[in-house]
C-alpha cells in the first residue's frame, strides 16, 4: 500500500494574470498561485485523492503565498524546499482573444530551477501510486538531474509514471534541447498527456493520428491522451482511438489550467478503475469527465485555487 495517490515534481510559481484596468487606464495584474504540477494535484485533491509536491520556491513574499496556497487546497508539502538566495519564479500571462495565452517568465534564474538531487526524498517518491512530471523541471542541469533521479526512484518502486510535456518555448536554450528532454519523458512514462500544438511540433505531422502513430512506433506508451482545446480530446491505446467533443462554455475567460485539470481527471480515473486496458465506452467516460472539468476552469481566473468539485463536473455532464 502506498501512502500517496499522486506525487508530482516541477515548477511552482506566481502567475500574474490580467484583471482589467485601473482608474488611470493602467493594466491591472492579479497574483495567482500557479505551476502545472500543482494545478494537477489541486484537482486531484478535490476528487478525494492524497497528494504531495516536490519543488523549490524562494524565501520571499511570493514563496510564502505559494506555500500557503498549497496547504489551503490540501496538497502535501513534504517535498517543498525554500531557496535562500534565488527568488520565486514569476510568470506574466497575457490572454489573447479567444482565451489562449502567451507567457513572459522572470526565471533567470528562478527558485524552481534550483531544485537539486539532494532535494529529492527517495522515501516520498517511492511511496506514491502515480508519479507525475513535466519538462519545465528539465530545462536546466540541476533541476533536470533532480527530475531524472525522481523518475528512477519511481520506476524502481513500481509507480505509474505520468508525463505532460507542457512546452514553454521561451524557457529552453534551444528547441532541440527541448525535443531531447521530451523524448526522455516519453521513454519513461506509461501515461502521456499531450496537446495539439505539442504533437505537431514534436512529430512534424499536421494530422494528429499520424503524429500519434509516430509516437507509438518509437515509444512504448500504453495510454496517450490528446487535448485539442475547443475540438475536444482523444485517447489512444495500441488498438484504440476514442474521441469526445469539448464542453463549450459561452462564458470562457481564459484557458489557464484547463490542460492540467484534464490531465488530473485522467489520473483520477486510472486511480479509481485501475491501470489496465479500457473499453471504448470506458475511455469515453474518462474523456467526458475530463473535458467537462476542464471547461469549468476556463470560466474562472487562475487555476490552482479554483478547481471544480466532483459535483460540479457531474452536473455539467447532465446538461
Amino acid at each position: 500500500m502506498k501512502k500517496y495517490d499522486v506525487v508530482a515534481l516541477g515548477e511552482l510559481l506566481i502567475d500574474f494574470t490580467e484583471s482589467g484596468l485601473s482608474a488611470q487606464g493602467n493594466r491591472l495584474l492579479e497574483v495567482n498561485p500557479g505551476g502545472a504540477p500543482c494545478n494537477v494535484l489541486s484537482m486531484l485533491n478535490n476528487l478525494g485523492k492524497k497528494t504531495n509536491f516536490i519543488g523549490k520556491i524562494g524565501k520571499d513574499m511570493f514563496g510564502d503565498l505559494l506555500e500557503e496556497a498549497l496547504v489551503s487546497v490540501g496538497i502535501g508539502i513534504d517535498g517543498l524546499k525554500r531557496d535562500d538566495e534565488v527568488n520565486t519564479t514569476l510568470a506574466f500571462v497575457h490572454t489573447k482573444e479567444g482565451g489562449d495565452r502567451e507567457f513572459s517568465f522572470y526565471r533567470n534564474p528562478g527558485a524552481d530551477m534550483m531544485l537539486s538531487e539532494d532535494d529529492v526524498d527517495p522515501a516520498l517518491v517511492g511511496d506514491t501510486k502515480i508519479f507525475h512530471f513535466g519538462t519545465l523541471s528539465m530545462t536546466h542541469d540541476s533541476c533536470r538531474a533532480a527530475t531524472k533521479k525522481a523518475i528512477r526512484i519511481a520506476e524502481e518502486s513500481g509507480a505509474i509514471l505520468s508525463f505532460d510535456p507542457n512546452l514553454r518555448e521561451p524557457l529552453w536554450k534551444s528547441l532541440d534541447d527541448a525535443k531531447e528532454q521530451v523524448s526522455y519523458g516519453m521513454r519513461h512514462c506509461q501515461i502521456l498527456k499531450i496537446s495539439d500544438n505539442e504533437i505537431r511540433w514534436f512529430t512534424g505531422e499536421e494530422d494528429f493520428d499520424k503524429g500519434i502513430r509516430k509516437l507509438q512506433a518509437e515509444y512504448d506508451i500504453p495510454l496517450i491522451l490528446l487535448s485539442m482545446g475547443k475540438d475536444g480530446s482523444r485517447a489512444y491505446t495500441k488498438d484504440q482511438r476514442v474521441e469526445v467533443p469539448a464542453c463549450i462554455q459561452e462564458n470562457t475567460i481564459e484557458t489557464t489550467g484547463a490542460g492540467d485539470t484534464f490531465g488530473a481527471c485522467i489520473l483520477n480515473y486510472v486511480l479509481e478503475h485501475g491501470f489496465r486496458e479500457y473499453s471504448d465506452e470506458e475511455l469515453k467516460e474518462m474523456l467526458s469527465f475530463a473535458n467537462a472539468a476542464a471547461s469549468i476552469v476556463t470560466t474562472r481566473k487562475g487555476a490552482l485555487r479554483v478547481m471544480p468539485q466532483r459535483e460540479e463536473v457531474e452536473a455539467m455532464l447532465k446538461l
